[in-house]
């Protein structure tokens, strides 16, 4: 258990230490970029994929709900003991991948708007200097076209401000794939406290 524990920090700190990863162009964010994350890092006990019970569905389902706090999810998981004594490391751990699988979905459909949205961010910054140079060649010439200036300038006021407005919320969006690995990782834990010994 400790050497799953060490391993997923090991795998996690890259994220958190603000390591930009410069070999993807399209990742704007300055945590290194992984694609996919190993359930095995989380869940340290093989587990034979089986079809979950309907109860056990829902609670998997439940687990990857990042609207549910952990809190709310423990006693979630306690219940389902309870009306399943009989659940074991296989089952519980066949629970916490289904959760997983959920929530390496939502992630990995993130990290594409992630790639998206950079590309949006760099179509923009490209316009906007375009702007820019046409402007300047504008105001440089003897017969100035005025409302073509001006037309120009609102353009790059208004490209500049979207431009700005998302850069902000860049930060939340970076940091949301990393509030999914913690969460998945939580899932683990909050399970391998209930498998029976």
């Amino acid at each position: 258990m400790k050497i799953a524990r060490l391993a997923l920090f090991l795998a996690l700190v890259p994220a958190a230490t603000g390591a930009a990863d410069f070999s993807d162009p399209d990742w704007p964010c300055i945590q290194r970029k992984v694609e996919n994350l190993s359930p095995g890092l989380m869940w340290p006990t093989p587990v034979t994929r089986t079809p979950l019970p309907p109860e056990a569905a829902d609670l998997a389902s439940l687990l990857a709900l990042r609207r549910v706090n952990l809190e709310e999810a423990e006693m979630q998981v306690r219940a389902f003991l309870e009306k399943t004594p009989a659940a074991d490391v296989q089952l519980l751990g066949n629970i916490f991948y289904d959760a997983f699988d959920k929530l390496a979905e939502d992630r990995h459909r993130l990290i594409s708007g992630i790639a998206r949205y950079s590309r949006n961010q760099i179509a923009l910054s490209k316009k906007i200097d375009n702007s820019r140079t046409e402007m300047a060649k504008l105001t440089s010439e003897k017969s100035q076209d005025f409302d073509r200036i001006d037309k120009l300038e609102e353009q790059i006021d208004w490209d500049e401000r979207i431009y700005k407005d998302r850069s902000q919320a860049l930060t939340y969006v970076c940091e949301t794939p990393v509030i999914i690995e913690k969460r998945a990782y939580a899932i683990a834990q909050l399970l391998l406290k209930q498998v029976p010994h």
